[in-house]
């Protein structure tokens, strides 16, 4: 009779130290959902999608609205659009909002540094996703940022980039005759061999490295365009094969631990796993079709999971206090399909101290 109650004393001990890692587990994590390209004129059913998942934050990764105009009060009244749909709305009651740009809600396809109305577009920008006054987005040229978050006890940092304000004009592809086959469409641009031009700029560059070099457990870096895939053409870090490398640099020069990206611009979801000999993989979790979509997706020797050409949005919860830290990576269809279900551990990007 002793021998039967303790072992059901040991039984009950087990569920309850089982039910209370859970419980754990449940309150010591942060979910955010993320995704780009979403056309105005479109009803982004999808945010209704993403608040199914109940995220803590939505990180919009640039195209989040079709602007494509040097007039302020179009681009205004395209703002305006995103912001009077239902699921926008929505969408804003759930959760916590940030965001980057890109070309197109910057204004100027393509466009960089020489875009004539990128000081009032900024404001335009700050206005809609209401900035905070005392925000240091208005102490600086460029849309580029910081936010910090608590995951249990320890911190998620979110750097936001600006990959239009400051960025040298792309190098055009003038010739088509010589492209490999596997380019089987017009490539549009060709990478850079002069290192003297930017895509962040000598300003953002400072403040990157300032950033990196802050405490923090986890770091999740937005950017407007790819930056772990390979040379495809288009637009992506792969046209700044310098600025590329120098980031790498830097995360190595700094040390700074668990550095993942998030991207936009494609018009369709995939993770690609980029390597480096000075550095851990570096995963770029794409999430670009919240109302568009593309009829092909490019050649990828990075890519590990994808495409995902349907409408959809990306999803990360972050463990930051498991004995197991990791990133649990998804992407979510219009139709409410999970299409990516990939685990990141923690471990497998960081330094090892020799």
């Amino acid at each position: 009779m002793n021998l039967t109650l303790k072992c059901m004393t040991a039984i009950l001990l087990m569920c309850f130290n089982t039910l209370a890692e859970v419980q754990d587990d449940s309150s010591n994590t942060l979910k955010i959902a993320f995704g780009a390209c979403g056309h105005q004129d479109r009803p982004l059913l999808i945010f209704n999608e993403v608040v199914k998942q109940n995220p803590d934050l939505f990180i919009f990764l640039g195209d989040n609205i079709y602007g494509d105009t040097k007039d302020m009060n179009v681009l205004r009244a395209k703002y305006q659009s995103l912001g009077n749909k239902p699921s926008y709305q929505n969408l804003k009651k759930q959760c916590e909002i940030l965001a980057i740009w890109d070309d197109h809600d910057y204004g100027e396809n393509d466009g960089g540094k020489n875009y004539s109305k990128k000081e009032e577009s900024k404001q335009v920008f700050l206005d809609f996703f209401e900035e905070p006054k005392n925000s240091e987005r208005y102490q600086h040229a460029g849309i580029y940022h910081t936010v910090y978050k608590k995951v249990g006890e320890k911190t998620l940092q979110i750097i936001l980039l600006d990959v239009r304000t400051f960025r040298d004009d792309l190098n055009k592809q003038k010739s088509q005759q010589n492209n490999p086959k596997k380019y089987f469409y017009h490539l549009d641009y060709k990478p850079h061999t002069d290192s003297s031009k930017t895509l962040l700029g000598k300003e953002q560059w400072a403040w990157l490295e300032q950033e990196l070099r802050k405490p923090a457990d986890c770091r999740i870096i937005a950017t407007g365009t790819q930056f772990g895939i390979e040379y495809n053409g288009y637009e992506a870090w792969a046209n700044f094969p310098n600025e590329q490398e120098r980031f790498v640099q830097l995360i190595h020069e700094t040390q700074a631990n668990h550095v993942v990206f998030i991207s936009g611009d494609v018009h369709y979801a995939e993770i690609s796993k980029f390597k480096h000999k000075d550095c851990y993989p570096l995963y770029d979790i794409t999430s670009s079709g919240l109302s568009q979509s593309w009829r092909f997706a490019t050649p990828n020797q990075n890519r590990i999971e994808g495409p995902i050409m349907d409408n959809h949005f990306g999803l990360m919860t972050i463990f930051l206090e498991e004995p197991t830290p990791r990133i649990l990576a998804e992407i979510w269809d219009i139709h409410g399909n999970q299409r990516v279900d990939y685990v990141i551990p923690l471990d497998e990007i960081r330094f090892f101290k020799k």
